[in-house]
């Protein structure tokens, strides 16, 4: 059975796409920073249908918390097969407003997240001479 990590995956179009997937025979890691609850209501409902899925917590714009959800996934699940860089974030307000902050934490999450995701998960795809990102 192959493996796909959803980025931000807890809600929205994220949740319903780990949902898609594990109906279509995959087994699904949901990826979430702070709503664990919500994760967990995403994995019972793909187990409700007979689906594979765990949760896992990850920061996607720290390296350090990447790369242990990955080797957390490929414990418990196995290797990545596909990977969905889902995960985002957006500023509300005027871009004068914007801090030095917010910017980074933009650029954090919605640029530098999916890149290190990709970068993590094009290791194993390399190597199989498969996958999709």
């Amino acid at each position: 059975m192959k493996v796909a990590l959803v980025t931000g995956s807890s809600r929205g179009i994220g949740a319903a796409t780990a949902i898609m997937l594990a109906k279509s025979g995959f087994k699904v890691a949901v990826n979430y920073l702070k709503n664990e609850g919500a994760a967990n209501e995403v994995v019972e409902k793909i187990i409700s249908f007979g689906g594979e899925a765990k949760s896992f917590r990850a920061d996607i714009s720290k390296s350090h918390e990447v790369r242990a959800m990955f080797e957390h996934i490929r414990e418990s699940l196995g290797e990545i097969d596909v990977l969905v860089n889902n995960a985002g974030i957006s500023y509300i307000g005027l871009l004068q407003d914007m801090s030095d902050e917010d910017i980074d934490c933009q650029l954090g999450v919605n640029l530098k997240g999916a890149i290190l995701c990709s970068k993590e998960a094009i290791k194993s795809m390399i190597a199989k001479k498969a996958g999709v990102i």
